[in-house]
């Protein structure tokens, strides 16, 4: 609650704390002022919201390929919004030569993030990583994703909920490809049991390393 002016010419300002991202503001007056008189006058002021938006319809996906290769994947930030009415469905998936991959996951409207390392004869401790966040994810509702990356450091984030993960020191060496798909995997059948379904929903403002991925789709 917001205590407001008394007069009929001073400004009461108030900067919130913390930013605020919304469709509509509802103002609901709590109380009259000591004077008896009730009224109110308000100005609202932020900034800006960029939205790019794609949509998937369960057959397609969108392949992000690099401009040049990178030594390894020792630092990878991707972020992303999501709405969907399905369950069931492939947000991201990168891989490698040698089986190693990163796949992100809709699973009965959780979030999985699933980290393989390839050979486990390489990796014996630590081949695979399951990483859950969220539920009923399936809302038709907008969800945001960040997965930071930093050498052998993961941070999975669902709507401000946050995994931190510290894997062994192989996993800095992730030996993978320069192409990274978002709504599904190109070629089905190259990385182990997984449900294969691309996803049906939207995405909004995809970001790896700073890198708007839709802006780049919509000029090709």
């Amino acid at each position: 609650a917001f205590s407001g002016n008394t007069n009929a010419d001073s400004v009461v300002y108030y900067k919130l704390q913390h930013s605020i991202k919304a469709r509509f503001l509802r103002f609901v007056p709590l109380d009259w002022n000591p004077n008896g008189r009730v009224g109110m006058r308000i100005e609202v002021y932020g900034c800006t919201y960029r939205s790019e938006v794609v949509g998937f319809d369960g057959k397609s996906c969108l392949i992000y390929t690099f401009n040049q290769k990178f030594m390894n994947a020792l630092k990878d930030v991707i972020s992303l919004k999501f709405k969907t009415m399905q369950s069931d469905g492939i947000l991201l998936h990168r891989e490698g030569q040698n089986g190693d991959h990163i796949t992100l996951e809709l699973i009965k409207g959780k979030l999985s993030l699933l980290i393989n390392l390839g050979d486990t004869k390489t990796h014996p401790s630590n081949a695979q990583i399951n990483i859950t966040l969220g539920s009923l994810l399936d809302d038709q509702h907008w969800h945001s994703v960040l997965i930071e990356h930093f050498n052998n450091q993961v941070n999975f984030t669902v709507d401000k909920h946050t995994h931190h993960f510290h894997a062994k020191g192989e996993f800095s060496y992730l030996d993978l490809d320069y192409e990274l798909s978002f709504g599904g995997i190109p070629a089905p059948g190259k990385s182990g049991t997984l449900s294969r379904r691309n996803f049906h929903g939207c995405f909004e403002n995809i970001y790896y390393n700073g890198v708007n991925i839709i802006d780049l789709a919509r000029r090709h």
